[in-house]
């Protein structure tokens, strides 16, 4: 496979050169994160470590983790933290991930059974190297979970499997809560954003889920050189395959080794695609700078079932 250079990235997005450390943009105020630590974040960081658990909410350094597992709330990273893309948005590594642990879904049950979590969200790194994108172990994580917290709801943030629909099918078969697949982007910058993906790959796999009965949630990415037309472009794109709820959120650049930010959207633009959303007949819209694929999922869920 090859990849672009993150300079030849830029030049096709028109973003600017990225700034020297001295004359970086500053966060806009909105964005500022209390990290403290608390007894519930305590025992979920020890509880994770114990069992050799990752997280997606330290492998892609979300500014939400205090607030989340202050209030008991972690996503699981199934199929190791190694991942067979490179989007360039994200601060997951990239590379050979190592064997499958058979044994991980009855660690993540474990941790939340032992953690008494209402409401569990289990995503994964690409595995293309798989047969089946890792759908099995996810499969075995839900049915597992079920074994052992059968009140806990479950919401799996999925890969797009290349488009294998017996992959999707075998995830939806342990019928999931919520069955979330991100867009993450417009479909003009896909192609240079998630070289491997395929825009509407991911549309018509929740254009499946949704035939399979699920309940269906995605995400979207905003400033990483879209307009707002664009986004409302992909928000009409995921009603017309009947996609149940929307999370909308500001990309912040990970490392001076990812995509520089093209602008910071104001809080008031968030809340626009919000009543928009809603317009269009998303159950629910959460959209704010802060927002991230699994920010405040127990509540949609609670609000879903």
């Amino acid at each position: 496979m090859s990849f672009i250079s993150l300079d030849q990235l830029r030049s096709s997005l028109a973003i600017s050169p990225q700034p020297s450390a001295l004359n970086r943009p500053r966060l806009p105020p909105w964005f500022k994160v209390e990290a403290k630590t608390g007894p519930d974040y305590l025992d979920i960081k020890q509880t994770l470590d114990r069992l050799k658990l990752h997280t997606i909410c330290e492998e892609a350094r979300c500014p939400n983790r205090w607030e989340c597992w202050n209030s008991r709330t972690a996503t699981f990273l199934i199929l190791g933290d190694i991942c067979t893309r490179r989007c360039h948005y994200c601060s997951v590594e990239t590379g050979r991930p190592q064997t499958i642990d058979l044994e991980e879904p009855g660690r993540v049950a474990a941790a939340v059974q032992v953690l008494s979590l209402h409401h569990a969200v289990i995503t994964s790194v690409n595995r293309d190297e798989l047969e089946d994108g890792g759908a099995g172990i996810f499969a075995q994580t839900i049915r597992q979970t079920r074994q052992l917290s059968p009140g806990c709801t479950i919401e799996v943030l999925i890969p797009d499997f290349e488009g294998n629909e017996a992959a999707l099918a075998a995830v939806c078969s342990e019928k999931p809560e919520i069955l979330n697949h991100n867009i993450e982007t417009v479909r003009r910058l896909f192609p240079a954003l998630r070289p491997q993906g395929k825009y509407q790959r991911s549309i018509e796999l929740l254009r499946n889920a949704k035939q399979l009965g699920m309940r269906t949630k995605s995400g979207l990415i905003l400033g990483m050189g879209e307009t707002m037309d664009e986004a409302r472009e992909v928000m009409h794109d995921l009603r017309s395959v009947g996609c149940d709820i929307i999370t909308i959120g500001q990309y912040l650049q990970p490392t001076r080794q990812h995509l520089p930010v093209a602008r910071f959207y104001d809080p008031s633009e968030f809340a626009l695609l919000k009543e928009e959303g809603t317009a269009m007949g998303f159950s629910h819209v959460e959209s704010g700078p802060l927002v991230r694929s699994s920010y405040h999922a127990g509540q949609q869920t609670a609000s879903e079932v």
